[in-house]
């Protein structure tokens, strides 16, 4: 999997259009463009070239799991043997077909993965551990971390920082024009 680490430059305009956009995906142009103090074609412009550019990568609803049936919220730590051809990517893949797990990612430290997974209750979690986590070739502990309180739900991109970025940017750009 190959990534980009190239930041696109963004000005303070498109910061707040990503900002509104975070918190409001539904929002409207008409809406989108008078809470940025655009008009609604300029608007429009700059939100399908962020779109374009893979900024704005998708749009989604945000669910609320306890609604749902989802009582339960658990961080795993994962470790794994690392003597065996094509264990990470078979860990992977199987971990791609369970939907308990919302999250998985490879870290650093004394495990190899962390996973975010959600679960009815504890039997279903217990369930879960038993009878995929734990009969998956190669895994060698998993650690749970309950959840017990979410203090800070956000998902997004702190898109402030960009902004600040963007204005630092700005301000340089402006004293070297001077200079």
């Amino acid at each position: 999997m190959e990534t980009n680490m190239t930041a696109i430059s963004l000005d303070a305009t498109d910061c707040r259009i990503l900002a509104v956009l975070q918190k409001e995906g539904r929002i409207s142009n008409l809406d989108l463009a008078e809470r940025i103090s655009l008009s609604p074609s300029a608007c429009l412009r700059r939100l399908r070239l962020l779109e374009e550019q893979g900024v704005v990568d998708h749009y989604r609803a945000c669910l609320n799991r306890e609604m749902l049936g989802f009582e339960m919220e658990a961080f795993v730590q994962v470790s794994m043997r690392n003597d065996e051809p094509n264990q990470q990517e078979q860990f992977a893949a199987a971990l791609r077909d369970w939907p308990e797990v919302v999250g998985a990612y490879v870290v650093t430290g004394d495990t190899h993965y962390m996973l975010r997974v959600l679960a009815h209750n504890l039997k279903h979690y217990s369930d879960f551990v038993l009878t995929k986590l734990y009969k998956t070739r190669g895994v060698t502990d998993v650690h749970s971390l309950i959840v017990l309180q979410t203090l800070k739900p956000e998902t997004g991109v702190p898109v402030e920082l960009v902004s600040q970025k963007a204005e630092k940017a700005a301000e340089r750009a402006e004293k070297s024009t001077n200079a």
